[in-house]
């Protein structure tokens, strides 16, 4: 950002407004004017004053985010600031619907975004730390999240344990957050989301276990099908993604792996092209002795578990006939690994459900 500022404004001439809007450390913005400031003290051809816009965009909902924002943010500095006029007519037409404006200081509206983010990594930390508990006393954290966000202090938002966040915000964020928090001399106020990030981590360790488990103990030349492979549905963003981490743990394991995603599947072959990829849902099945269901693609949570049952392999049973001497049908077995499925239909369907935090 420094060099863009250096580059830039030596051709200014007048008056200019830069509006910042990623997500920055802390004392980025002044930083930014400081430079400003210098050079046009020396070209004495413009003025230029650096505010600072934080977006707000989801993936999967830009469009929606930036037509109709929940809240705009806009960080000004101390004295002599024309910014909020200017970005009021630029928002103007969101700013008419009723979305708050909010202006407050530089460094508040940096800290506004990485905060929300730190919260909302925090929020499915703690409900993965829960499920570990749940994991050991046969408890349901899906009944246990639905309870506790009844409450309206809490809510039930991001309260879905599961492989925990990924992308190219929530674990890149808490990082530099802890980073700059160091750099500032407050780092122990930040402490706590080094378990935060610890917790997310182990939840993809665990999944690797539970099918390793589920397939004998070893998942050396096992048929693994992994369902997802970007970071969350409705993009193909593969950055972090808990399902290909997942994915490419269980390869490095001796597992052959197969992946499917409606969206990210050349992206996720640019990360890790050693695993096979499938160009649909059944191609991908039809080999599979286990099922991992790894982003919550609505395709991958409306599947009819008794048409996907005849479309995998299944677990071969120890015993190659039964009691009364015929064969015996393989077991089919999903790892839940996001909680979204029905799990008493599936059950009834005759496969072995297994899912994080649910016994």
């Amino acid at each position: 950002m420094e060099s863009v500022v250096n580059e830039l404004v030596p051709r200014l001439e007048g008056q200019h407004l830069i509006l910042g809007k990623s997500t920055v450390p802390v004392g980025t913005a002044a930083r930014l004017q400081e430079i400003a400031d210098r050079i046009t003290a020396q070209e004495n051809k413009a003025t230029v004053e650096v505010a600072w816009n934080p977006e707000f965009l989801r993936e999967g909902h830009a469009v929606k985010d930036t037509l109709s924002p929940d809240r705009i943010v806009l960080g000004v500095r101390a004295k002599g600031s024309k910014a909020e006029e200017t970005v009021r007519e630029v928002y103007e037409r969101p700013l008419t619907a009723g979305s708050p404006f909010l202006v407050m200081d530089l460094p508040t509206s940096e800290l506004v975004k990485v905060s929300a983010n730190a919260f909302l990594a925090t929020k499915i930390s703690f409900i993965n730390a829960v499920s570990e508990v749940c994991e050991a006393t046969g408890a349901d954290v899906t009944a246990l999240a639905d309870a506790i966000g009844m409450d309206e202090r809490i809510g039930r938002k991001f309260l879905g344990a599961g492989l925990g966040f990924g992308g190219g915000c929530l674990p890149k964020d808490i990082r530099a957050f802890m980073a700059r928090a160091g750099e500032l001399g407050a780092d122990q106020a930040l402490t706590f989301l080094r378990e935060v990030d610890a917790i997310n981590m182990r939840r993809r360790e665990k999944t690797v276990e539970l099918a390793r488990q589920a397939l004998g103990g070893s998942l050396i030349g096992r048929n693994v099908t992994v369902l997802g492979a970007a970071f969350k549905p409705n993009s193909d963003d593969v950055r972090d993604s808990p399902a290909l981490s997942v994915a490419g743990a269980l390869s490095l394991a001796g597992a052959a792996v197969t992946v499917y995603d409606p969206e990210a599947m050349e992206n996720a072959a640019k990360v890790f092209p050693t695993l096979s990829y499938a160009g649909n849902v059944e191609q991908a099945l039809s080999q599979a002795e286990l099922v991992i269901l790894a982003t919550e693609w609505k395709v991958f949570q409306e599947l009819d578990p008794e048409i996907t049952k005849q479309q995998v392999a299944g677990i071969a049973p120890k015993r190659e006939t039964d009691v009364n001497g015929q064969g015996q049908t393989p077991q089919p077995v999903i790892i839940d690994g996001r909680n979204c499925l029905p799990r008493a239909t599936w059950e009834a369907a005759g496969w072995k459900v297994l899912a994080l935090g649910r016994g």
